[in-house]
């Protein structure tokens, strides 16, 4: 089947509360697409659609060209981890499994295969009620590949895993890109889809705010910004904000210099005989780069947050 994710002109209101507004984005198989924004912004309900599991008031999702709710097969061809709760605690992990293949006739060496995928083969015995989070969202990520399909939908796959589970999870689903697979991924951990996605789609208030990839979102909020470090931190900064330039201070001894070229800032500096230790382009952060461009789209922010 076509693994493309569609959404086209998507709407849903609650109440008088506005969840997606005229969303569109798709998602293309062979890539990790990171689907982000503040709490509040609407992923959950888009990714409930998507599936099938809410209906739009106006728009629509496509998977293949088709709705979800008409798939023959759904499991063979839409895996998905929306939460890592939703599993009958008194249930063993493999007859959880197990009845997930029989009712969508799936055979059943698909329990186990799944199960050694995901690292849980020595706890297939175990029953999920004593299962850590990070377990159990390894047990949900082992549902979404029963029926190995090729387009797979997560929503904060990394919760409550431990260094080496997100370590596992990067590479996972990096090597179920390279197969082909469609891939989108719901986190708030921007150091991990920095690590992760290929692809980002970024949504505030329910509006397309991004659809870029990860590279070039970075690139943009790097702009022409120079790093510099120097042990007299508060003097440079002066001294550079007098010649034009504006100076953001990033810890106790760097800041970034936009409006100036390193070369002018070198000269800047040897003048006022001030030191500095390195001096270069800037490279922002994903985590910089979707700061900056959500900044007006947070719709929960603590009082007395740093910017």
């Amino acid at each position: 089947m076509d693994s493309t994710i569609e959404v086209a002109g998507l709407r849903k209101r609650y109440g008088t509360t506005v969840a997606v507004d005229d969303l569109t984005f798709t998602v293309r198989p062979g890539q990790v697409t990171g689907f982000v924004g503040p709490n509040g912004a609407g992923k959950s309900t888009t990714m409930r659609i998507v599936l099938g599991l809410d209906a739009a008031d106006a728009g629509s999702a496509r998977i293949g060209g088709r709705p979800y709710r008409s798939l023959a097969a759904p499991l063979t061809e839409v895996g998905a981890l929306l939460d890592a709760e939703a599993v009958h605690p008194g249930r063993r992990a493999q007859d959880h499994l197990l009845w997930m293949a029989q009712s969508n006739g799936l055979p059943g060496r698909r329990v186990g295969e799944v199960l050694e995928q995901v690292g849980l083969a020595s706890a297939a015995r175990r029953r999920a009620g004593g299962f850590s989070l990070g377990m159990r969202q390894r047990l949900g990520i082992a549902a979404a590949m029963l029926g190995d399909p090729p387009v797979l939908i997560f929503d904060e796959p990394v919760n409550g895993l431990d260094p080496e589970g997100i370590r596992w999870i990067r590479g996972y689903l990096q090597s179920l890109a390279a197969e082909g697979r469609a891939i989108l991924v719901s986190s708030h951990l921007m150091s991990e889809l920095e690590e992760t996605a290929d692809h980002l789609v970024v949504i505030g208030r329910g509006r397309l705010m991004a659809d870029t990839s990860v590279a070039d979102l970075v690139a943009r909020a790097s702009g022409s910004r120079v790093l510099l470090r120097t042990p007299q931190r508060s003097e440079t900064m002066t001294v550079l904000a007098n010649a034009g330039a504006t100076v953001a201070s990033i810890d106790h001894n760097a800041v970034t210099v936009d409006g100036l070229s390193a070369e002018r800032v070198a000269a800047l500096l040897g003048a006022a005989q001030l030191p500095f230790s390195e001096l270069g382009v800037h490279r922002a952060t994903l985590e910089e780069a979707y700061m900056e461009l959500t900044r007006d789209a947070v719709e929960f922010g603590a009082q007395g947050a740093t910017p």
